[in-house]
Formats: structure tokens, C-alpha cells, sequence
């Protein structure tokens, strides 16, 4: 049986000490199973950007434990690295003084990969996401739709096994957002990985095929096919 990307038992994230602490998430159980697409629903403050963010390591846990099995994962004195992770962000994630294809070579350059690898890959990706044409152009001159998709070939270069996407049709109005999701199921399929979306678009969660539930914090894993009660 093919190891879970990411697992998670009993996981609780505060910001803030005493009086003032904040509980985003409270005692969250789960696994990521490879190849999986999950819509991770709920209102805004929910806690399920939070819970994405400890899934993606970017983010440690106040309580209980994350472990990545099904993917290689190194520690240092500057903290989690784990390979085979890409995360996709709700707002502007591109760097604006680089064009398209040298934001899409930064994760390769970073890789220490070859210079001609590189662009061949990165041209690849954004072709594959066919904003090829963009390439030349920096992020101010582009649509918000246009910078998701640069942002899942950012992610997709690196063929990551994990595709975690934080809001990514937030800011975007139904038609463009929903050829957005479009690209990024199409990204995961290619490149054989896991999907985890959180949003509070039912439209959105309707096009993925499991369905966990953020409630003030708590995660459920209700399997249910609407979202009464969430947005």
C-alpha cells in the first residue's frame, strides 16, 4: 500500500499566550492519501488556511505531530525541509521585479539544477499551463487569473507529489476562478499528485472528490456532498 503524503494526529495550532490566546485549530486527525483531491471547506476564520499551512510545514504545530511518509523530508538547524511539497497562495505570491519565466525558475534555480535544464523545464510548465506567451512580462502587467495559473506552473515545475492551494480563486470572479481550478486539477493529474484546496466556493469543492469541514476550528471528516452550514 502506497504511503499517505502527510498525516496528522491530534494537531492544534494558538497564537497568542493567556488571556489573549487565540485556538485556530483544535485537535485535528487526518491523512493526505496519495493521489487524493479533497476540498478543505469553511467560512472564513475557520482555521482550515491554518490547518493547510501545518499540512504544508510552513507552519509547526503548538500540539500533536505531523509526519510526512510518503515523501522525503530532511531536518536542519533552519528547520523542515520537505520535498515533493508545492503550495499555491490565495494572494499575490509572484516576485514583481522578475518576468514570468524567472519566477517560474526560481524554485529550479534554488534546486541547484543546470541553467538550460531550467528554462527548458520552466518553459514546459508554463506551456503546459499555456501562459507560455507571458513569459516576458512582469506580474503587474497580468490578470489575477493569469498570475494563478503562473503561480500552479511555479508548482507544477518541480513536479511535486503534494499540491496544497490556499484560496486560489478567492480573488477571482466565478467564470475566471473556475478555469482556474480547471489548470489546477489538470496540473495535479499530469504530474501524478495529491490535491488539497481550501475554499468556501461549493462550485469549487464540488469539482474535487473528498470533503473535510473546518467548524470554529474543528476538523470533520463528515464526508458530506454540501456545504449547508459552512459558507
Amino acid at each position: 500500500m502506497t504511503s499517505p503524503m502527510v498525516e496528522f494526529q491530534n494537531v492544534s495550532r494558538t497564537y497568542g499566550a493567556g488571556s489573549t490566546a487565540v485556538v485556530a485549530v483544535h485537535g485535528a486527525t487526518g491523512a493526505v492519501p496519495a493521489l487524493s483531491r479533497i476540498a478543505l471547506v469553511g467560512p472564513s476564520g475557520s482555521g482550515k488556511s491554518t490547518l493547510l499551512h501545518v499540512i504544508a510545514g510552513l507552519e509547526r504545530p503548538t500540539t500533536g505531530t505531523v509526519t510526512w511518509p510518503g515523501l522525503a523530508v530532511a531536518v536542519s538547524r533552519r528547520g523542515l525541509a520537505i520535498a515533493g511539497v508545492a503550495v499555491v497562495f490565495q494572494g499575490p505570491s509572484l516576485v514583481p521585479t522578475l518576468n514570468i519565466l524567472e519566477n517560474v525558475l526560481v524554485p529550479l534555480q534554488l534546486s541547484g539544477l543546470g541553467p538550460a535544464d531550467a528554462e527548458g523545464r520552466a518553459r514546459d510548465a508554463l506551456g503546459v499551463i499555456g501562459v507560455l506567451d507571458l513569459a516576458d512580462r512582469l506580474p503587474d502587467y497580468l490578470s489575477g487569473g493569469q498570475a494563478q495559473r503562473v503561480a500552479i506552473a511555479r508548482a507544477l515545475v518541480m513536479e511535486p507529489r503534494l499540491i496544497l492551494a490556499d484560496e486560489p480563486t478567492g480573488q477571482l470572479d466565478s467564470v475566471t476562478g473556475a478555469h482556474v481550478i480547471d489548470v489546477l486539477i489538470e496540473a495535479a493529474d499530469r504530474v501524478g499528485a495529491a490535491l488539497v484546496v481550501t475554499t468556501h466556493d461549493h462550485r469549487v469543492a464540488d469539482r474535487l472528490q473528498d470533503r473535510w469541514v473546518m467548524r470554529e476550528g474543528r476538523l470533520h471528516m463528515d464526508g458530506v456532498s454540501r456545504m449547508d452550514g459552512v459558507a
